[in-house]
């Protein structure tokens, strides 16, 4: 039996800092985010730095930073150079800002290059003006492919954008369409997630359960394989369940949540995971008044701390490394909890492969297409 598998890992060797700020909250959201209050903008990277310094004393090189939110892009570059400053990383790190049109122009792009920026995840969701207003977003589409074409010119090669389909009324023909301009737009990485109405928003009190405006399963599927069908089609390698990428150019950051890299969260509502035994999970606190109460006062908590225990470590393993589209090696799942894969989970494996929800070799084990589908179902049957 080998000791928990984290022996010879670093315990993080990932940063997400969370920026809870957005001009005006969108109406399907239900992240921790606010307006930014007098003299918050310049408060927070401040209590980010603090944080730092009282969760790390040393730490290996960082493979990759994101700044999400929330709309990182309201920070002043300078303020994310500072960030960056502080913490030693690799040479070639992937460094992700999420930003949204309407919060930035070509000097501050410039800027944000020169403090360290090498990727940009640009919040798109959708090009037509009428489907941005339902949602809440500022921007409009014209705004957004200005804000693309700023992030070419100042010099950014690595762009990211996100789509939403199955928005209330959107048809197959129009779901169509948005991926015909996200094509044309030419990114290197594209996110695509369908609508998820959240409690709590806004969203859920105008589309109750069932509402005939959002779309139904088959709809949400037909969206689902049309973005598969156009995207891979046009040279984008499908490799997550809601992401395409040119070759060489997936997420990074991303995919280490999906490896189970450790990954150290600051800021307000930040979750981590650290690669201590088989794994600790927690959060920051997620109101700023708290959070900068504990910064301060240098007493920080680990909110919902959970020390994992071998099943849960083994169970997330599966989800996680089968959202990939090479999903996962069973040698290496033997290799890092000293069990082969068949002996924990044969049964539900064969019946997985017998429904054609997974497909499996002596060497991988991965989800088909109606997998992909039907994935949380699939995820459920590995929770022992």
């Amino acid at each position: 039996m080998l000791v928990p598998h984290a022996q010879g890992v670093p315990i993080f060797n990932r940063l997400y800092i969370h920026i809870p700020f957005c001009i005006e909250k969108c109406r399907y959201c239900a992240f921790v985010s606010t307006p930014p209050e007098a003299g918050e903008l310049l408060e927070y990277p401040e209590l980010l730095l603090r944080e730092l310094q009282l969760r790390t004393s040393h730490n290996e090189p960082v493979d990759s930073f994101y700044f999400g939110g929330g709309t990182p892009s309201l920070l002043q570059p300078e303020q994310v150079a500072r960030l960056l400053g502080e913490i030693t990383k690799r040479p070639d790190a992937e460094i992700t800002l999420e930003a949204n049109p309407g919060t930035v122009d070509l000097s501050s792009l410039r800027a944000f290059r020169s403090s360290g920026i090498n990727r940009i995840s640009l919040g798109i969701q959708s090009f037509d003006d009428g489907f941005l207003r339902g949602l809440g977003r500022i921007h409009s589409a014209g705004q957004s492919r200005q804000a693309f074409a700023d992030i070419r010119e100042a010099g950014f090669d690595n762009v990211s954008i996100d789509l939403i389909h199955s928005l209330p009324n959107q048809s197959l023909d129009q779901w169509r369409l948005e991926l015909h301009h996200a094509i044309a737009l030419g990114p290197e990485h594209i996110s695509i997630y369908g609508l998820t109405v959240e409690e709590g928003t806004p969203f859920a009190l105008t589309y109750p359960p069932n509402s005939p405006e959002l779309a139904d399963e088959d709809l949400s599927a037909d969206m689902f394989e049309l973005a598969d069908e156009l995207l891979t089609a046009a040279g984008f390698e499908h490799y997550e369940i809601a992401n395409y990428a040119r070759p060489g150019f997936r997420s990074q950051h991303n995919s280490g949540y999906w490896h189970r890299d450790g990954y150290l969260g600051l800021g307000v509502a930040a979750h981590s995971f650290l690669r201590d035994g088989y794994g600790v999970r927690f959060s920051n606190p997620d109101n700023l008044e708290e959070y900068r109460r504990e910064v301060t006062s240098g007493e920080l908590v680990r909110v919902g701390e959970q020390r994992m225990m071998r099943d849960d470590a083994m169970a997330e393993y599966l989800f996680l490394g089968l959202r990939l589209s090479e999903g996962i090696s069973p040698p290496a799942f033997e290799q890092e909890f000293g069990q082969s894969l068949a002996s924990v989970y044969g049964s539900v494996i064969d019946e997985l492969v017998r429904f054609e929800l997974l497909t499996q070799t002596e060497s991988s084990l991965s989800l088909t297409r109606r997998g992909m589908l039907l994935s949380n179902q699939v995820f459920g049957k590995f929770l022992l």
